[in-house]
């Protein structure tokens, strides 16, 4: 039994299912309201989600923040670039999925979903791999909502990165969702929904590090 089987078998058989679901629907149809004022009045300066219903505007990052981000986008989006495997976004890439919107801090899309995204694209598809750097106002969302929407929409590739102890945690989709498979702060991560990408973790902890890791690629 899958999870969301679980989560609705006590409700399918409730004698108050006929309110719950009219209950849900009204929550929906409010949730879809605020959605399109929230498209409205989003500003292209602004890093802002929609996430169960409310508008979430993200505080300015730290320096720890902006380097690891800078140092995942900077590999990752050249080595994509160079083989032609799709394409790399940072922050401002704004991911629709059914119910909320989110902007990762690096996103990869392969080349079927990059067939998809044009000049004036706004709202991006579901990505192929989602990167999320922790930070104390993310962490929660990062591990919890956005995880199990990750999972639930069928994103092949989830890495948390926690700067403050220099930990990668790699998550990849099985059957029943993203299932861990590598925690660590050393050693090599390989990519699996970007083909050939590997590199040392510690070279995105390290600008110096990341730019000697993207030499030895291309000489």
């Amino acid at each position: 039994m899958t999870t969301l089987d679980q989560l609705l078998e006590p409700i399918r058989h409730s004698p108050l299912l006929p309110r719950i679901l009219e209950e849900l629907q009204q929550q929906i149809a409010m949730e879809q309201q605020i959605r399109t004022r929230f498209y409205q009045e989003m500003t292209p300066d602004q890093k802002v989600e929609f996430i169960d219903g409310e508008v979430i505007f993200h505080s300015p990052a730290k320096n720890r923040h902006v380097i690891a981000t800078g140092c995942i986008f900077r590999s990752m989006s050249l080595f994509v670039d160079v083989h032609r495997l799709g394409t790399v976004k940072s922050e401002k890439c704004l991911c629709s999925f059914p119910r909320n919107d989110y902007e990762p801090d690096v996103v990869f899309f392969g080349l079927e979903k990059s067939s998809q995204i044009h000049l004036d694209t706004l709202q991006f598809p579901v990505p192929d791999l989602i990167v999320e750097v922790l930070s104390e106002s993310t962490e929660a969302r990062d591990r919890g909502t956005k995880f199990i929407d990750y999972s639930a929409q069928g994103v092949m590739e989830y890495w948390i990165i926690d700067t403050e102890r220099r930990v990668l945690e790699q998550y990849l989709q099985e059957a029943n969702g993203l299932v861990l498979k590598k925690k660590s702060d050393s050693g090599v991560v390989e990519s699996q929904a970007i083909p050939g990408f590997a590199i040392e973790i510690a070279a995105f902890f390290d600008e110096q590090k990341n730019l000697d890791a993207i030499r030895k690629w291309f000489g």
